[in-house]
């Protein structure tokens, strides 16, 4: 399944975009659980421009620069509506390398393994202080965030960031506790 595709076509419902506006909402708002890179929207891209889901036009920017701006086509609507209706099970694994490392922790020094995981509570901190941020957004305007509030979906899953990342903070805390060193 070419779920990058849903996640385009997602975004093109919420308005038209160019492929950079594309890789931005990436890399700042669907980063926290989805990640793809510049060198894979622009392909699929073009593949749902061929399929007609989405459908173009070329801008010129300044003087010669011309850029495609994307928008969500009625056919590319519908396939949206049905992957969002189907029920998807729970994903086998998620590649976590610092997890990954964790598992092979008994090749450290006790002392190499708390700076481990120092470093990791140190950078999930970080995420969180951007998160909270982020959240502060939401939290700040007038009308409290609803269910039919165009960000609805991106206060969902800010949300659901934060309380990840606060739980990893909390379960490296207790880990560096028992590792000692």
């Amino acid at each position: 399944m070419r779920v990058l595709k849903y996640a385009i076509l997602g975004l093109l419902d919420k308005g038209q975009l160019s492929g950079y506006d594309i890789t931005s909402k990436f890399k700042e708002e669907i980063g926290h659980f989805w990640s793809a890179k510049h060198s894979q929207i622009y392909p699929e891209l073009k593949k749902l421009a061929e399929e007609g889901f989405v459908k173009y036009q070329i801008v010129i920017q300044g003087t010669k620069l011309e850029k495609k701006v994307y928008s969500i086509t009625e056919l590319g609507k519908t396939e949206l509506h049905e992957w969002m209706n189907q029920y998807s099970p729970i994903p086998e694994t998620q590649k976590d390398e610092f997890m990954l490392k964790a598992y092979f922790v008994s090749s450290m020094s006790p002392e190499e393994a708390k700076q481990l995981f120092e470093d990791q509570m140190e950078k999930r901190k970080q995420t969180v202080a951007f998160l909270e941020e982020r959240f502060q957004e939401f939290e700040g305007k007038e009308e409290p965030v609803s269910f039919f509030s165009p960000d609805f979906g991106h206060y969902l899953v800010l949300s659901r960031a934060l309380e990840r990342e606060k739980s990893y903070i909390s379960w490296l805390e207790r880990m560096i506790k028992r590792i000692g060193g």
